[in-house]
């Protein structure tokens, strides 16, 4: 930790340790405040979101009173977001989206089908508005459903086009979409669940992990079974890292680490289940998921530069509300209907939410915080979700950005 004035403004400078440790507090905060504060633990608001965006807020108003500021270290965001995939990838099954075929066939149509709204709805009310059509853009799905990474990649080509302020537009919208991603799902789905009165019960859960009596009664590891599981995770991290490195230089075709782990997690899983080459310790699994989701996400969350949003004109705060709203309606009363109107079908809705407005992490937290309400985890939702919301809306959704701003920018 390290201070200085950097433009006359005193900042702190914080390691990757310290950043790691103030994420951890920041966690066990967001957790405290959840059970103690009932609106948290109703609407199942994330514990990283709570704590995190706290974090966020006194930054805020350090900027704002312009004595102070802090500057994180998150080298260790992106390896426990790996982290939390390799996980997911290795509770999944092939024989889950062989039965669950319809579910991932409709909530990948409507990815698909929501990236192309988001960028014509955003920029026809651009403009009409009166600001350019292309920022509507940058308030769609580049910025929503494509979140920071995809902001900061369309936004510098949006300005070389000549939509001045873009790439602000762009990042500001993300980071909105990250907040309210994060606070709309989980309420969105307990409202579902009550109007709908839904019977809380995964109905793939049988389907999903074939236990055994013993098996269902091992509920213990040792220390030596945690340094197995962990192990197993850090060497698939390191096979997908690889994975994804190779299949950049043969096809020219960045595929995000996260992916690549989840993939060759869930290959893994599948063999292993045929040829038992490893006993896997769910709930050591179940531990190293939470720690690494909780400590990603509260690390993005306190990292967010909020007052990035005051910079948004009016039009773009009105875009980025509707935006918001027809999201939510589609979610209520497309999506679900489609998906079944069960449970798994509610989860899978506020996923939906918080990658449709933020990113995939907000989709898992979402979908995490529902299932710890209702005691109730949907395997079904956890394996789709993530695999169609950081892989599959890729096929449709880059593409469909890049026509977009060359369109409008003619």
């Amino acid at each position: 930790m390290t201070w200085e004035f950097v433009d006359k403004i005193l900042t702190l400078h914080l390691d990757g340790v310290w950043t790691t440790a103030l994420a951890a507090i920041l966690l066990m905060l967001g957790y405290g405040l959840r059970h103690k504060v009932r609106f948290f633990e109703v609407f199942c608001i994330p514990a990283p979101v709570i704590g995190g965006v706290l974090m966020s807020l006194i930054a805020l108003v350090l900027h704002h009173q312009g004595g102070g500021a802090i500057k994180f270290n998150t080298a260790l965001q992106s390896p426990m977001m790996i982290a939390f995939f390799t996980t997911v990838g290795i509770g999944g099954s092939f024989a889950l989206l062989k039965k669950g075929g319809k579910a991932l066939i409709v909530y990948l149509i409507f990815c698909w089908c929501l990236a192309v709204f988001q960028n014509g709805f955003g920029a026809g009310l651009a403009k009409l508005l009166g600001i350019h059509p292309a920022l509507g853009i940058m308030a769609g799905a580049a910025s929503l459903e494509g979140g920071h990474g995809a902001a900061a990649a369309f936004g510098p080509m949006a300005e070389e086009l000549g939509v001045a302020g873009a790439k602000v537009v762009a990042i500001a919208a993300a980071t909105y979409g990250l907040i309210a991603g994060g606070l709309l799902g989980g309420p969105l789905a307990k409202w579902l669940i009550d109007r709908h009165h839904v019977s809380i019960e995964a109905s793939q859960e049988a389907l999903y992990i074939q236990k055994t009596e013993k098996e269902k009664f091992d509920q213990f590891f040792s220390s030596f079974d945690f340094l197995k599981m962990l192990t197993l995770v850090l060497v698939i991290m390191v096979l997908g890292s690889f994975l994804s490195g190779k299949i950049k230089e043969w096809y020219n075709f960045s595929l995000p680490g996260y992916v690549g782990a989840m993939f060759v997690a869930v290959v893994f899983r599948n063999f292993n289940d045929h040829f038992s080459w490893v006993k896997i310790h769910d709930k050591a699994i179940e531990l190293i998921s939470d720690i690494s989701l909780g400590l990603f996400l509260t690390m993005a969350m306190m990292s967010l530069r909020i007052w990035e949003l005051y910079d948004l004109a009016i039009p773009l705060i009105v875009i980025l509300a509707l935006q918001t709203i027809a999201l939510l309606l589609i979610g209520a009363f497309l999506l679900f209907p489609l998906l079944g109107k069960d449970y798994d079908a509610a989860v899978m809705c506020a996923g939906f939410i918080g990658h449709g407005l933020g990113a995939t992490p907000n989709a898992v937290a979402n979908m995490g915080a529902v299932s710890e309400r209702y005691q109730m985890m949907s395997h079904k939702a956890f394996l789709i979700v993530p695999l169609c919301g950081a892989v599959l809306i890729d096929l449709v959704g880059l593409p469909n950005i890049v026509w977009f701003i060359n369109f409008l920018t003619k």
